[in-house]
């Protein structure tokens, strides 16, 4: 049985390219460069190393506070 490492770039024949999660003798976790996190029993996924590199992380996206939020909708009143 192979054990993959965290981090490894993987191909796989459905979801394509993907990187190693979390990796232990019952389940192996890869994310997916275009269908997201998938969760496979590591002695059944059939995983193909990969030389790709893994594309740029998209950069997180503010999000406005609750509080924001909430006193905006106020400060527009009925008048």
């Amino acid at each position: 049985m192979r054990f993959f490492r965290k981090d490894d770039r993987m191909s796989h024949a459905q979801h394509g390219l993907g990187t190693i999660v979390e990796a232990d003798d019952r389940y192996t976790v890869v994310s997916f460069d275009t269908s997201g996190v998938r969760k496979f029993v590591t002695r059944l996924v059939q995983l193909d190393a990969s030389d790709v590199p893994a594309p740029p992380a998209a950069p997180a996206r503010k999000r406005r506070s609750r509080k924001a939020e909430s006193t905006s909708s106020t400060t527009h009143g009925n008048a």
